[in-house]
């Protein structure tokens, strides 16, 4: 059967229209529809990797009965993931009588376009700042976060973050309007006469022994989920797509049948637990790292840095974690901090550290019928505590820094990724939970220097042992990001800024210096 024609179509909200498409294959991007289909060709393909920012829109979808917006690269964004939902891009922006968005005057008025190329990509990221944040709340580092994601090749920053700060003195241009609410709620109920017309007409009636699935499945629960990934084991899971999308896009592979997890409800979810948080495999990357930011401040700068704010809000965690790339971010932090992943099948559910997920080489312990539900990552332990007098600690508490190598600071892989969590007492290491990224062919444990740690005082002569260790305890590839030997000795480098910054030294990092002459 020709899956295509069993495949629903894409519904989507765009320039105050419903726009339907048909036979939509399951590996088309959002930027192919929108340049080839609708001819928006303000919309740009420069890197087809969600690297540059040239393809930013902006998406919309309604949840709790709130418009929630977000800026993504449609590049890498599967056009099917765009159903029910609203779509901005540069030609929606301006009001039927013709004026300009605030981003578009302000980049106007503060020269922040050169070549041109980039700029309705900036656009796009400034409106859904604008969106998103109060006037007072858009200053220069805001700007900064927003635009993460887009990189301008005539250098033209300056003028562009001017440009932002400018448009929050211009009276204010919402996306979120009454008819676009409208518009969502039409589109889900669609959604709904669909589905019901698609169920068993009595309650009594069994359901088929192979559900059917099309070309792109996007079930809402996740019994369905479970149903469809046993029935079509060869069907390619995907999340956020940001990986999957680039398989796509530069591999030029085709997949015949796609299983989207994205809109499973029991895993959009963040649960909090007494001693835990379940962080669901559908929970983009930008909530997730606000939930571990919420009770590690320390990881703010490391969160921006994992990429730019468009593959964030697109991307999971789950899917992060899944992929089991060795140079993923996110498993060496999560490996640290004693992270435990829940895999879900029909035959139930299986739960194991997050370590003991990775086999070899982008070979993972899920079985065919399974997918990763949950990431379950332990509370921080409590903070040390002085004494009356100031001079031993009271009670055990975690140290926990994350360390990222790259070539760019932000939106970039990297070379090496360190992630250390120690529980300090009396001036002893009761605990080592070190994770690894970049020097295996998967995430990984450093247990053997673990183990030169635990127990020992915490003092230089144990944190060189240490450092030794840890260069020993690896063998990584040398590749376009660095050499074997680079990455050896920046393991060792990081463990001792690590030890520095636990005595109070601040000077370890180009983000805490400021330059002379520039008021901090």
């Amino acid at each position: 059967m020709d899956t295509l024609a069993i495949s629903k179509p894409v519904r989507f909200l765009k320039g105050g229209q419903v726009h339907t498409l048909q036979r939509v294959s399951p590996t088309r991007t959002l930027l192919e529809v929108l340049r080839e289909d609708l001819h928006c060709t303000g919309t740009k393909e420069g890197c087809g990797e969600g690297d540059c920012g040239a393809c930013t829109v902006v998406v919309g979808e309604l949840q709790d009965g709130k418009l929630k917006t977000q800026a993504v690269n449609s590049c890498i964004k599967l056009a099917h993931s765009l159903d029910g939902m609203a779509l901005w891009t540069v030609e929606d922006l301006a009001t039927p009588g013709g004026s300009m968005h605030p981003a578009q005057s302000a980049l106007a008025q503060h020269h922040g376009s050169q070549c041109g190329f980039c700029t309705p990509g900036f656009v796009m990221s400034l409106a859904a700042l604008a969106e998103q944040h109060p006037k007072s709340a858009i200053n220069r580092e805001a700007a900064s976060h927003a635009l993460s994601g887009n990189l301008c090749r005539c250098t033209g920053y300056r003028p562009i973050l001017d440009a932002a700060q400018a448009m929050a003195q211009l009276p204010r241009q919402p996306l979120d309007t009454p008819d676009v609410r409208r518009g969502l709620r039409a589109l889900a109920q669609v959604a709904q006469a669909e589905a019901a017309a698609l169920a068993p007409t009595k309650p009594s009636a069994k359901r088929a022994a192979k559900p059917p699935m099309g070309g792109y499945a996007s079930p809402t629960d996740l019994a369905t989920l479970l149903a469809l990934r046993q029935a079509y084991p060869a069907a390619q899971l995907v999340a956020g797509c940001t990986d999957v999308g680039l398989w796509i896009t530069k591999q030029h592979r085709e997949f015949a049948q796609v299983l989207d997890l994205t809109r499973v409800q029991e895993l959009r979810k963040i649960d909090d637990y007494p001693h835990h948080i379940a962080i669901g495999a559908a929970v983009n990357l930008t909530q997730a790292f606000g939930a571990l930011v919420a009770q590690r401040p320390q990881l703010q700068s490391f969160a921006q840095r994992f990429a730019g704010l468009p593959v964030r809000n697109a991307g999971t965690l789950g899917g992060n974690v899944a992929n089991g790339s060795p140079i993923g971010d996110s498993m060496p932090l999560l490996i640290a901090l004693g992270a435990n992943v829940v895999l879900a099948s029909q035959s139930g559910y299986r739960e194991m550290p997050m370590e003991d997920l990775y086999l070899a080489y982008r070979k993972t312990a899920m079985r065919a019928d399974e997918v990763l539900g949950w990431i379950k990552v332990p509370k921080p332990q409590p903070a040390p505590r002085p004494k009356a007098r100031g001079k031993a600690q009271a009670a055990p508490g975690e140290l926990c820094r994350v360390y990222k190598i790259s070539k760019r600071f932000e939106d970039d892989i990297s070379a090496v990724c360190l992630a250390l969590n120690l529980r300090l007492e009396g001036g002893r290491v009761l605990s080592a939970s070190i994770g690894v990224g970049g020097v295996a062919a998967t995430p990984v444990r450093a247990r053997a220097t673990q183990a030169a740690l635990a127990g020992q005082p915490w003092n230089a002569a144990t944190v060189r042992i240490a450092m030794a260790t840890l260069r020993a305890e690896f063998s990584p590839i040398s590749d376009m990001r660095a050499t074997g030997a680079y990455r050896r000795e920046v393991l060792g480098n990081l463990l001792w800024r690590y030890w520095l910054e636990s005595q109070g030294s601040i000077a370890t990092d180009l983000q805490s210096l400021t330059p002379q002459g520039v008021q901090p």
